[in-house]
């Protein structure tokens, strides 16, 4: 299976960079100039988004899929089923679906991955804490999906963790000073380590005022090879995706530039 596994991984490899020099050929220019422009920050990751690759959600196949093309953190859905037991899940668990301890047990396995435990309902966050002790890996894990309105029950449940607070962000051309510093006040108010929005609301200077305010920046999800190219000529810490095959590619390019 791993052979096959690794066979797969290449062929799609060599796949993504025939295809990508045919579809952006005419852009040049205008990858060029991201690649020209970029400051990607130390420490910069890539997540790979539940179900990449085509994988099925939430699966220990998509852990496993993500880690081979090199990202540096996997991400999967937290939900509780009727038992109040964590699962990986997006919608409200029916039964038959991978437990959090199961998850655990394969991160454990895989050597400089973290995860991003993207929770849906902040029931009983002291069971994931159990769980990532049980495995030794609570310093490996982080959560998204986190709202405003969830930080006191983060809190209280499992203080330790650190969580990106999900804000909805404002288009582009609304990013005043006055706007962007008042998204790192709520930020820093609600005690996370930095911000998680969709990729269609960032900006240069959104990034540039988080990292002069020592928060980080997480961006999901960017799927699209020339979304890829600009978001990353930002210099975010962190971009989630279905597609770690392309960005690992495209990687390559800002760091042969």
């Amino acid at each position: 299976m791993t052979k096959v596994l690794n066979f797969l991984v290449r062929a799609a490899e060599i796949f993504i960079k025939l295809i990508a020099g045919l579809i952006f050929y005419p852009r040049s220019k205008k990858i060029e100039k991201y690649i020209s422009s970029a400051c990607i920050p130390t420490g910069f990751t890539y997540t790979a988004h539940t179900g990449c690759c085509k994988t099925k959600p939430n699966t220990l196949e998509c852990i496993d899929v993500g880690a081979k093309y090199g990202a540096g953190i996997v991400e999967f859905d937290l939900r509780f089923d009727k038992n109040s037991e964590p699962v990986l899940s997006h919608d409200e668990p029916v039964g038959g679906e991978v437990t959090l301890d199961e998850a655990f047990a394969k991160i454990s396995g895989i050597e400089n991955i973290r995860v991003n435990v993207d929770v849906k309902t902040c029931l009983a966050l002291q069971k994931v804490e159990a769980l990532a002790k049980k495995h030794g890996v609570e310093d490996r894990i982080f959560f998204t999906g986190i709202n405003e309105g969830d930080v006191e029950a983060v809190k209280k449940q499992y203080p330790t963790v650190e969580y990106y607070l999900n804000m909805k962000v404002r288009n582009p051309s609304a990013h005043t000073e006055k706007y962007l510093q008042s998204l790192v006040d709520k930020v820093k108010e609600c005690g996370a380590v930095g911000i998680n929005f969709n990729y269609r609301k960032a900006s240069r200077r959104l990034v540039e005022v988080f990292h002069e305010n020592d928060l980080q920046v997480s961006i999901f999800t960017v799927d699209k090879l020339i979304e890829m190219y600009r978001i990353i000529s930002y210099g975010p810490d962190n971009i989630t995706t279905r597609k770690p095959d392309y960005i690992k590619y495209t990687l390559e390019e800002f760091k042969n530039a």
